[in-house]
């Protein structure tokens, strides 16, 4: 189902810019909403189509929107037990388990967290967002596991969507990357943009991008003759770019072990123990964990803090080095 917007600018919103003042004309859309749809193609600005949600307008321009309906409805239940460890009216806290992305993109339209969610209870979700990807406020990747938020209406939605464009979020990470930090406790501060020889990864650049900024402390560093040197390390982020903690450890020269997207090319390790090198080698994701996730509730403004036990696969490889390093 499809509706409109379609009106003639006047002299009191002259200069303004044309997202602020759709969603302020029709108080159902919110922000999010409306870009998305300008981005769709949907927004004509005197009869010529327009992608700029910056665009500012000028007296007498013709506006003309077309608000397209989220095909919600097209997105298929999947019948995948999620672990919600909190739960109320406004949003859903999950425990994300590595192997299944967030939601459906090429290649995999079915088996998706956001899937799951569709057939735990689909008619509560947000439809702020993308129309596939209903009530996801923010994302890890596929291989990454541990905490995220779920939006159950649009008011929560935009409520935490503003929490992470303000980063007030609390974001910790936990992960183990080939060799030692230099130094071992710091901030790494760059712009992030998207690769020029491959458009699926990301990279460091000096002057474009987005500024990302990662805090890193080193919390247990293995290195003896019995192991190659790894480096346990926590990580929060105070902004959330695409990819951010792995390209930042690529960039310092220490990637996360697992990480296939963003690897390094190892010799191999000689004289190690042949317990660790097997897990090393069945361990079929990047080591990456959510640790932690903090906010405001929507509603009542408490601040919420929620955390995540470190998954087995990657547990087991603590424990070897912390054995083997005694």
């Amino acid at each position: 189902m499809k509706n409109f917007i379609n009106f003639v600018v006047t002299e009191d919103d002259e200069n303004k810019r044309i997202d602020t003042l759709l969603a302020a004309y029709d108080k159902k859309l919110s922000r999010t909403r409306v870009k998305n749809l300008i981005l769709d193609k949907r927004l004509k600005i005197n009869e010529i189509v327009t992608k700029d949600p910056s665009k500012k307008v000028i007296k007498k321009d013709k506006i003309y929107f077309e608000i397209e309906e989220p095909k919600k409805q097209s997105l298929k239940p999947y019948k995948f037990k999620l672990n919600i460890i909190y739960e109320d009216k406004d949003l859903i806290v999950l425990d994300k388990p590595s192997g299944i992305s967030m939601h459906p993109g090429p290649g995999n339209y079915d088996n998706t967290i956001v899937n799951a969610l569709i057939n735990y209870d689909g008619k509560n979700l947000s439809d702020t967002g993308d129309e596939l990807r209903p009530g996801i406020v923010h994302r890890i990747d596929k291989d990454t596991s541990g905490i995220v938020v779920v939006a159950k209406n649009n008011r929560a939605h935009e409520n935490l969507s503003k929490q992470f464009s303000e980063h007030t979020i609390t974001r910790v990470y936990e992960l183990l990357i080939w060799g030692k930090l230099r130094p071992q406790k710091g901030v790494i501060e760059t712009f992030i943009t998207r690769s020029s020889r491959n458009r699926q990864m990301m990279e460091v650049s000096s002057r474009k991008g987005k500024k990302a900024i990662t805090h890193y402390e080193t919390l247990e560093l293995f290195e003896n003759e019995k192991v190659p040197t790894f480096s346990f390390i926590q990580c929060k982020l105070e902004t959330g770019r695409t990819h951010q903690i792995r390209v930042h450890m690529s960039y310092k020269g220490n990637n996360i072990l697992g990480d296939k997207k963003y690897k390094k090319k190892f010799k191999k390790i000689k004289n190690i123990d042949e317990d660790l090198n097997n897990k090393i080698l069945k361990l079929e994701r990047q080591f990456l964990h959510a640790k932690q996730l903090g906010f405001d509730h929507p509603t009542s403004n408490e601040r919420l803090e929620f955390s995540s036990n470190i998954p087995s696969d990657l547990n087991n490889i603590i424990k070897k080095l912390r054995k083997l390093s005694k």
